[in-house]
């Protein structure tokens, strides 16, 4: 019994390690989406800068609207690492041109409408409505994803993405 319990823990270590390794080296996933200007972008357009492509489930939500509020705050903070910071979720070019106009958002907001970037990344969730899950991934100016981040609290990730990125910086 010892040795199956051992067995068993050393499996569940082993998918939970990979799950968390899961994107790091890996091309983040093409995509070509309107922002809140109506604007196309793809990730051409984030060549050559570090990139936090940050989804979340929907504008002007409790939690979206306060990890929003941190990225608009910390932004200078960003732009002094030459890092890009880019929302995805469903919502659509006139509801994310209203959210960041609110909110003084100086960086892109994406609408992934279809659901094929989203669904790329493995965010894309269905309950208990479609959305896209709060996860963020960490993309360097190569277009090499070099973090991901699954479990995301809103108050707390812009400070915690700027403390990597100045590690990965170092590298």
């Amino acid at each position: 019994m010892k040795i199956i319990t051992l067995l068993a823990f050393g499996l569940l270590s082993f998918n939970l390690l990979a799950e968390s390794n899961r994107w790091q080296g890996q091309p983040l996933a093409k995509f070509s989406l309107a922002d809140q200007h109506g604007n196309i972008k793809s990730n051409r357009d984030f060549t050559g800068k570090w990139a936090v492509i940050y989804f979340y489930p929907k504008d002007r939500t409790p939690g979206c609207t306060v990890e929003a509020q941190n990225f608009v705050n910390d932004f200078k903070s960003f732009q002094s690492l030459n890092t890009e910071i880019v929302g995805v979720s469903y919502d659509d070019t006139e509801s994310h041109k209203d959210f960041s106009d609110t909110y003084e958002m100086q960086f892109t907001l994406l609408a992934d409408t279809e659901h094929d970037f989203s669904k790329a990344m493995d965010v894309d969730r269905i309950l208990p409505w479609p959305h896209p899950s709060r996860q963020t991934f960490l993309v360097d100016p190569k277009g090499i994803i070099v973090k991901h981040y699954k479990d995301v609290t809103p108050k707390s990730h812009s400070k915690e993405l700027l403390a990597d990125i100045k590690k990965f910086q170092k590298k």
